[in-house]
């Protein structure tokens, strides 16, 4: 496949998630968890023993089955692919790990000029194992569709900057507002390798992407439309002649919808905050909608998971097209019983 391919029927084109995505009738509303493949699962506990996380990322027949583990456990619509946002990252050369409890860590963090040249271009070549285990999984899934996706431009620079997870943003803001040309070329940068990044995946054999911003609410939408948008767009314009599926998503990002909504993605992904119907009303037509129960219901009980979960469906009764979803990631303790009987309900309440 290449960018000049228009979208071609395939063995997932007319899967429910699919269909959803392109705003098409669908025979139920098809359902998967962002982090369904991972820590809330004992089987994933089982075969990560002793393996680091980004050394798991690159072991093709590990990514492959952790990734396939919620499907067959929870017979969730789509697969989405295992791996981290800082996986790209790491593959060209910049220093970096994950620590337990912390989360990425960055050896020299990104603070002037002179470090944008630590980032060069990402090729395929840098990332063989993501090419191999899409191949794999392709071929295990069958008509079920697999996600591929990356971390945006912003959330990525904000890890650069900061050397880290950070609550304030203080090192990453102050680069943006106080020298807004070195922001605009590092978030440039990192839009090139992203794009690459989903290129790899999606010529390998993904359906469709979601592009990850996950620390994008902490800006203003003036801010977001001068300082972040460019680069997510850019991004979704570079694969935009594959033909497959455009997912954007951030949390705590509600002020941000319509112009997420503009940057270029099919399906807009709306965290717990804000209802379907009233995301649906800020963004505008002409999207479909991924979301958005509140992750923290699946500790409740069974009636009241249905009944939330409801609720997010009659707000939903008014879209386009509709991916049901959590509105964040699965949390570690989540029962996973518990998502089962989620995917089960959604099913089975929504049934054509």
């Amino acid at each position: 496949m290449t960018a000049n391919d228009s979208t071609q029927p395939t063995t997932t084109y007319d899967s429910a998630f699919l269909r959803a995505c392109r705003r098409e009738p669908v025979p139920h509303t098809p359902v998967w968890f962002m982090r369904q493949a991972g820590r809330s699962l004992p089987e994933y506990h089982k075969v990560r023993v002793g393996i680091p996380m980004l050394e798991s990322c690159t072991r093709p027949e590990l990514v492959t089955e952790i990734t396939l583990q919620p499907v067959r456990r929870h017979d969730v619509d789509a697969a989405i692919y295992y791996s981290d946002i800082v996986v790209p990252l790491k593959a060209i050369g910049i220093g970096l790990d994950i620590k337990p409890g912390v989360g990425p860590v960055v050896d020299e963090p990104v603070r002037t000029r002179a470090d944008l040249a630590r980032l060069r271009d990402l090729t395929p070549e840098d990332v063989p194992y993501v090419t191999e285990a899409v191949g794999l999984l392709t071929k295990e899934l069958g008509p079920t569709p697999l996600i591929g996706f990356a971390g945006a431009p912003f959330t990525l620079a904000s890890y650069l900057v900061e050397g880290g997870p950070s609550r304030t943003f203080e090192n990453a803001k102050a680069m943006m507002y106080g020298d807004p040309e070195l922001w605009a070329d590092l978030l440039d940068r990192l839009a090139e390798i992203t794009a690459a990044f989903l290129k790899v995946q999606i010529e390998a054999g993904a359906s469709a992407v979601q592009l990850f911003d996950s620390w994008v609410g902490a800006l203003a939408p003036a801010d977001y439309r001068r300082s972040a948008m460019p680069a997510s767009a850019k991004v979704f314009e570079a694969v935009s002649g594959y033909g497959v599926p455009r997912i954007h998503f951030g949390v705590g990002t509600g002020e941000l919808l319509q112009l997420m909504g503009e940057a270029g993605a099919d399906v807009v992904g709306v965290d717990w905050r804000v209802p379907l119907d009233e995301a649906r009303r800020r963004v505008g037509p002409g999207k479909a909608f991924q979301g958005n129960l509140d992750p923290t219901v699946l500790f409740t009980d069974k009636d009241t998971v249905e009944t939330k979960a409801r609720e997010v469906l009659d707000a939903a009764a008014g879209l386009d097209g509709h991916v049901f979803n959590l509105g964040h990631g699965v949390l570690p303790n989540t029962d996973p019983d518990a998502l089962t009987r989620l995917v089960e309900y959604v099913h089975t309440a929504t049934a054509r």
